[in-house]
C-alpha cells in the first residue's frame, strides 16, 4: 500500500469566489495522466493547497473549504509547524503571488487507522483567514446524502510524482480526469473497500506520491464538489489500478462537528 499525495481540476462559468466555481476556467483533455500528466491552466483549481515544511518542501496536497479551513489526509501527519500555501501553480517560480498561512490547530480524525486507512481525514484551522481572490477560493462540500455514481468523470490535482521512479516532483500543478468506480468494482482490484472510501481511475491515469491529501472533485449542479481526498493506491502508481480516496460524504458529519465546535 503506497501513500499518495495529490490535488483538484475543472470548472463552470459562475460568480468568482462562490464555492466550486473557479474564476479562471479549467481546461481538461479527457484521461490525461498525473503520471505522465497534463499541466493545469494556472489558477483554475483555486482551492488547491500545497502543504509545505519550513524549508518550502511540498509533502502533501489539501483543499480550501472556507476562508478558515483546509481539509487534507490524516496520513500526511500535518502539524502546526507546517504551512499552507494557497494560489500556487509553479513551485519553481519565486514570482507567484501566493498566500503562505500558518496553521492554528490540527484536527486529525480520531478514528483514523494507519492499518486500514479508514477515516483518512484531517482538518486544519488557519491562523488567519485566507484572502479570496480569482486564484484562491473554496471547493464545495457534498451533502452526506449526495450520491456520486460509478462511471462519473471527476478530476484530481496535485504536485505528486509524474513518474514513480523519478527523484523530484513536478514544479507545475498537474491534473487528471478519472472515472469513479463503485466499491463493488473496486473490490476486484483491492479486495474489501469500506464505505468510507471511494475509488477512481484504472483508466490510464493515477495519483502518485506527493498527491496525498489533495482533492478528487466532481461537478454537481454546476459546481465543483469535493468527493474524495487522495489516500492510498498502487506503490508503483500503476495507471491500470484505481486510486483510493477518503469518501467525503461519509465524513461530512465529522467535518461539521469539528468546525461547529471550533
Amino acid at each position: 500500500m503506497a501513500f499518495l499525495w495529490l490535488l483538484p481540476c475543472l470548472a463552470f462559468l459562475g460568480t468568482a469566489h462562490g464555492c466550486g466555481l473557479p474564476a479562471i476556467q479549467p481546461v481538461i483533455s479527457g484521461y490525461a495522466r498525473i503520471v505522465n500528466g497534463e499541466t493545469v491552466v494556472p489558477g483554475s483549481w483555486p482551492w488547491q493547497v500545497s502543504l509545505q515544511d519550513n524549508t518550502g518542501f511540498h509533502f502533501c496536497g489539501g483543499s480550501l473549504i472556507s476562508e478558515n479551513w483546509v481539509v487534507t489526509a490524516a496520513h500526511c501527519g500535518v502539524s502546526t509547524s507546517h504551512r499552507v500555501v494557497l494560489g500556487e501553480f509553479d513551485q519553481g517560480s519565486p514570482a507567484e503571488d501566493v498566500q503562505v498561512l500558518q496553521i492554528a490547530q490540527v484536527f486529525k480524525n480520531r478514528k483514523f487507522s494507519s492499518g486500514s486507512m479508514k477515516n483518512d481525514i484531517t482538518l486544519l484551522k488557519l491562523a488567519k483567514p485566507a484572502n479570496m481572490t480569482d486564484r484562491v477560493s473554496p471547493v464545495c462540500l457534498p451533502a452526506a446524502t449526495d450520491n456520486f455514481p460509478g462511471g462519473l468523470t471527476c478530476v484530481t490535482t496535485g504536485w505528486g510524482l509524474t513518474n514513480p521512479s523519478a527523484q523530484n516532483t513536478p514544479d507545475r500543478l498537474q491534473q487528471a480526469a478519472l472515472p469513479l468506480l463503485t466499491n463493488t468494482q473496486c473490490k476486484r482490484y483491492w479486495g474489501n473497500i469500506p464505505d468510507v472510501m471511494i475509488c477512481a481511475g484504472a483508466a490510464g491515469a493515477c495519483s502518485c506520491m506527493g498527491d496525498s491529501g489533495g482533492p478528487l472533485v466532481c461537478q454537481k449542479d454546476g459546481a465543483w464538489t469535493l468527493v474524495g481526498i487522495v489516500s492510498w493506491g498502487s506503490s508503483t502508481c500503476s495507471t491500470s489500478m484505481p486510486g483510493v480516496y477518503a469518501r467525503v460524504t461519509k465524513l461530512r458529519a465529522w467535518i461539521d462537528q469539528i468546525i461547529a465546535a471550533n
